[in-house]
């Protein structure tokens, strides 16, 4: 894991600050940066009245795996998690998935390494969950962009369906969005049970496997 922060910097139509580095999921990243909004060409599906100005759901990926029900169940995981983590419907949120070039170039840009990865989380104002008497009421949580390529490869190879490891990657996002993280045996085993616990209650069964580095 790599917690060293790199200056303030511009990107391309995002505007990157405070980026600190950290270890994500199976070569994923958590990068403590803003990332600009962006909805071109994208189709959003809202859960409900309460989070619909919040949390979004973009598709720039071009993939034909992604359909309408996937967006729909992330925004619906994505209302579980507020619930669970304690999170007010003013908390700001954008999931984005993108095709294997441009994770790849994100990829490159901040951690120097090759080739696309499954997920990159970018906190913006280093939320932390809230709690049943002290709920998180506003704030911007992040962008979290994931590779539909990337993690169609992954599901295939752990033995369930592209859903199931959008969620996953989701879920994994949000903790590290949350601060969470896991270089350490005890950082890891801490994230790692919530986010079995968090995703195997949403879906109602146990939650599918990660993919380990």
């Amino acid at each position: 894991t790599n917690g060293t922060r790199m200056p303030a910097r511009h990107a391309g139509s995002a505007v990157l600050r405070r980026a600190r580095v950290s270890q994500g999921h199976h070569g994923a990243q958590v990068i403590s940066a803003p990332v600009a909004r962006a909805r071109g060409g994208a189709e959003e599906n809202l859960v409900n009245d309460a989070l619909a100005s919040a949390v979004e759901v973009t598709d720039e990926s071009g993939d034909d795996r992604i359909t309408p029900d996937h967006h729909e169940d992330v925004l619906k995981l994505c209302a579980a998690l507020y619930g669970q983590l304690h999170l007010g419907p003013a908390v700001e949120l954008a999931v984005t998935l993108i095709d294997a070039q441009r994770m790849e170039s994100l990829h490159r840009e901040w951690m120097d390494l090759p080739d696309p990865t499954d997920v990159m989380s970018f906190p913006l104002d280093e939320l932390r969950p809230g709690t049943a008497q002290a709920p998180v009421t506003g704030g911007m949580l992040g962008d979290i962009v994931i590779c539909p390529e990337v993690a169609a490869a992954q599901a295939a190879s752990a033995g369930h369906d592209l859903r199931d490891e959008l969620l996953l990657l989701t879920t994994h996002g949000v903790l590290h969005l949350l601060g969470y993280d896991h270089g350490e045996p005890e950082e890891r085993a801490e994230m790692f049970a919530l986010q079995r616990e968090l995703l195997s209650g949403y879906l109602g069964r146990p939650a599918p496997t990660p993919t380990e580095a």
